[in-house]
């Protein structure tokens, strides 16, 4: 949908977009494709109420299905093929689809999602040929990608969230984009206000992501009691020694990358490293009172501890508890940065 202002009104209205007869979506990103082929369906319905519409999946597919799917209506209605998973698609479906393509049928509109890998090459060169309108849904791998995505689930659903909030959701929830954007929906849903990062944390705060956050943050500040409180708070509730040390791992690299990229804007370095501003920023404040080579031993300390929790490390007395591996690895990353302060 295309939103525009109504120029004798001050709201907004939707205006639908023309679709055309060829659609593809492409991308691993579920969430991300789920949503456009939802916009493609109801921008279709808006000038084509009573479309039919129809899906075949690949593992259920049976010859000439596409043919029978896509044959003229008796009553003139028009139809809206979904193909779904086409680079898992059987030859069968591959070939029909090519078929189609060569003569396609005016009352119909054909969305094929396709994840990806080279399956169904000679159908997505069809579908490039035939102008096709490509939707991506691009993974979302990185921190970045997962703060843009978060943001705009924001805007979409029209409230206004803080820099910090974002963040904090990302840290806490962000390993999914599904539970992303179930998170954003909750806070709208039971929320009022701006949301800041106070309001995701009574929300999420509990999560494993954000505790390993919260470690990773009061350490590297130096803050030895702070740390080992949140610690053994968390592994009081349960928690898992291993997630805290790949996020003190994360925060360390972070630290490191941002160290050495030097001065630059913001946005710049972010672009470079594949970080989000906000990030880069964060890492800037946390390096004040840290040189390289403590870095360096800290990132290593979390390296040994990390090996150890694992089941490495024996030694004659046996395997350490992990709780105290980790404790241990605390403490030397915030002896790391207090000796680096005195230097």
């Amino acid at each position: 949908m295309v939103r525009v202002t109504n120029p004798d009104e001050t709201a907004t209205i939707d205006v639908p977009r023309q679709v055309p007869p060829l659609v593809l979506i492409a991308g691993p990103e579920a969430v991300l494709a789920e949503r456009a082929l939802a916009q493609v369906i109801a921008d279709v319905k808006v000038s084509s109420p009573e479309v039919e519409v129809l899906h075949q999946y690949t593992e259920s597919y049976e010859p000439g299905a596409i043919a029978v799917a896509t044959s003229p209506s008796l009553f003139g209605e028009e139809t809206l093929l979904v193909v779904h998973d086409l680079d898992e698609a059987p030859e069968a479906m591959q070939t029909d689809l090519l078929e189609y393509l060569g003569a396609p049928e005016p009352d119909v509109t054909l969305v094929v999602m396709h994840k990806s890998g080279n399956r169904g090459k000679k159908v997505l060169d069809t579908l490039k040929k035939g102008k096709a309108l490509r939707l991506g849904a691009p993974a979302m791998k990185s921190d970045r990608d997962k703060t843009d995505f978060a943001t705009n689930e924001f805007r979409r659903l029209r409230r206004k969230a803080t820099a910090g909030a974002v963040a904090a959701l990302v840290q806490a929830v962000g390993k999914d984009p599904r539970e992303l954007a179930s998170a954003c929906q909750q806070l709208v849903d039971d929320t009022t206000g701006v949301i800041d990062d106070e309001v995701v944390m009574r929300y999420h705060g509990g999560k494993v992501e954000a505790t390993g956050f919260q470690v990773a943050e009061a350490a590297i500040a130096g803050q030895a009691d702070e740390a080992l409180r949140l610690w053994r708070h968390a592994a009081a509730l349960g928690e898992s020694p291993v997630p805290i040390l790949a996020v003190l791992a994360l925060q360390l690299r972070q630290l490191a990358k941002v160290g050495a990229a030097g001065r630059g804007r913001s946005a710049d370095v972010a672009r470079a490293l594949k970080m989000a501003p906000w990030q880069v920023d964060k890492a800037r404040r946390a390096l004040q009172g840290w040189d390289g080579g403590g870095i360096g031993r800290s990132i290593q300390a979390v390296a040994q501890a990390d090996f150890e929790v694992k089941g490495g490390g024996l030694g004659a007395g046996g395997r350490r508890e992990p709780a105290y591996v980790l404790e241990r690895c605390i403490l030397e990353i915030v002896a790391e940065r207090e000796s680096a302060g005195r230097r």
